[in-house]
């Protein structure tokens, strides 16, 4: 009999055409009735046609969004949704056109930029003061990125992780590399300086783990307790002589004149919180990258890998 039937949270998706997450939301704010099987949550028929029946009602107020089905919500049209600022915190140039999709498409958000590190950036998250994080921090003893650090600081956080881009970490070394910098421990070589990332850049994490991976004890190396705030500053130390090496992104190697030695590819993700009050936001970013237009504007820059941008790399629930 049809009221017999129940659904899992992915066959509701389906049918109604939305994330998952919005199910869960949905759930969350008992606006569709559900109930446990063990681990998993079960809707059973009526309920959800229950649902259905209430939504139509109320269509023009409270409106699924049905991103994967199309275009994101013309919000445009809302006029009972105030325009709520965001903050979007890394310092990658593809951030800033990230934003800049963001304020095109949608008229609920207004981007703001903090150009702060990868690990600063995620305590700010965690004390509400950032809405959308870049991570690329290495971890030694897995090998992975990002996963790692923010399970420990995102501690209770309902949140998503979605792959943004990739990237080549490197050295930057004079042309014609007149050291013949090779390897880590190349660094603590005499004669041979370096200069280094501010503490929470995500630049910062992957040298002092590969120090500590390689043995390399930071007072032997010449330079180490010289700070700079960006890729930009650390490639122009190394090109003006001032440094003989610094770790950096392939893409500014091609802005400053230096030679790159690629050493790691890095995952660059996004993290935001899984809130009710971040469906939308989550839904719009996620359409943003899967676009051709957004994928083509940050191919025109050079030196990024996008096959993977858009993937969901990991979510609580």
């Amino acid at each position: 009999m049809k009221e017999d039937i129940s659904y899992t949270t992915e066959e509701i998706a389906q049918i109604l055409k939305v994330s998952k997450l919005t199910v869960y939301d949905l759930i969350k704010k008992e606006q569709l009735s559900s109930y446990r099987v063990g681990r998993q949550i079960r809707v059973d028929a009526h309920d959800l046609a229950d649902y259905k029946e209430q939504t139509k009602s109320r269509r023009n107020v409270n409106r699924v969004d049905a991103h994967f089905n199309g275009n994101p919500p013309d919000e445009s049209k809302s006029f009972t949704t105030p325009t709520r600022q965001i903050i979007i915190s890394g310092q990658d140039l593809s951030l800033d056109i990230l934003a800049n999709y963001i304020e095109k498409n949608s008229t609920r958000y207004r981007p703001l930029r903090s150009y702060t590190g990868s690990l600063n950036s995620l305590v700010s998250m965690y004390q509400g003061e950032a809405d959308v994080v870049s991570t690329h921090l290495f971890d030694g003893d897995t090998g992975e990125y990002n996963i790692p650090y923010i399970r420990k600081i995102l501690v209770g956080q309902p949140y998503l992780i979605i792959n943004f881009l990739s990237r080549w970490e490197g050295f930057y070394v004079r042309k014609g590399n007149p050291k013949n910098i090779q390897s880590w421990t190349d660094l603590t070589k005499p004669g041979i300086t370096m200069v280094n990332r501010e503490k929470g850049s995500g630049v910062r994490v992957l040298i002092d783990e590969k120090f500590r991976i390689e043995g390399i004890s930071p007072q032997h190396v010449s330079g180490y307790e010289v700070e700079v705030l960006n890729h930009i500053g650390v490639a122009s130390k190394v090109a003006s002589e001032e440094a003989d090496v610094g770790i950096g992104t392939e893409k500014t190697a091609h802005l400053v004149d230096v030679d790159f030695i690629p050493l790691i590819q890095e995952q660059y993700d996004l993290v935001i919180l899984k809130t009710p009050q971040n469906e939308g936001l989550i839904n719009l970013i996620t359409h943003i990258l899967h676009s051709d237009s957004f994928q083509k504007e940050i191919q025109s820059i050079g030196s990024y890998d996008l096959s993977k941008t858009g993937k969901i790399i990991y979510e609580t629930f």
